[in-house]
């Protein structure tokens, strides 16, 4: 038992917990500020204000900004990967892919800086994740694909390219992440409104899926 009557399991549970904490804590001010003002303008010291912990704490838990950044562009690939089950456990192609799309779009609502670092780290060509976007995104991309050819050779959808299909969902989903100011001053000044917001969903999913043969 320790001082304070806790079992040495407990004390390990506890400490795991806090560590757990701090990291989701500077992950996230690290994801926002990432997302202000890109990997280079990016520094520990703001993302430690951020977080609301000393700059020790940032570098105890993540040695150097480098660090930080893969693990939160890791995060933010994991979180969107995520979003597959819908997808995946479906082989109607209306249910699936609508799943997803909206998913996707409930993604870029509720994490949009991650998707704004996302977008900066493929624009500077993936320098920090290059080897990652080999060994996971494409497995993952490959193996939905297929799918879709599946459903194309039994003539569930009409015959298009499977990776462009993938790339309008990601293009369309992502612009309410991304372009989210933009999307506010053509909403008169104001976001979306969860019933806005809900029918943008309703919309994307028609659209995409009318364009590939299918009905809601």
């Amino acid at each position: 038992m320790s001082e304070t009557g806790s079992t040495p399991k407990q004390v390990r549970t506890s400490q795991k917990k806090i560590r757990e904490t701090n990291m989701k804590r500077i992950m996230v001010a690290a994801e926002a500020v990432f997302a202000e003002t890109g990997f280079k303008g990016a520094t520990t010291d703001a993302i430690a204000r951020r977080a609301g912990v000393p700059k020790a704490n940032v570098h105890y838990y993540f040695p150097t900004k480098a660090d930080l950044y893969r693990k939160v562009i890791e995060d933010v690939c994991e979180y969107w990967l995520a979003a597959a089950p819908p997808f995946d456990q479906s082989d109607d192609p209306t249910e699936a892919l609508c799943g997803y799309i909206r998913a996707k779009m409930d993604q870029a609502r509720e994490r949009p800086n991650g998707s704004r670092v996302w977008a900066m780290e493929i624009i500077r060509g993936a320098p920090v994740i290059d080897g990652y976007l080999h060994d996971v995104l494409q497995s993952w991309f490959e193996e939905r694909t297929q799918k879709i050819e599946d459903w194309i050779k039994l003539g569930k959808i009409n015959p298009i390219d499977p990776r462009t299909l993938f790339y309008m969902i990601w293009a369309t989903t992502q612009h309410y992440a991304d372009f989210a100011h933009q999307i506010q001053v053509l909403n008169e000044g104001k976001p979306l409104s969860d019933e806005q917001f809900a029918h943008a969903s309703d919309q994307v999913c028609q659209i995409i899926l009318t364009g590939i043969g299918l009905k809601l």
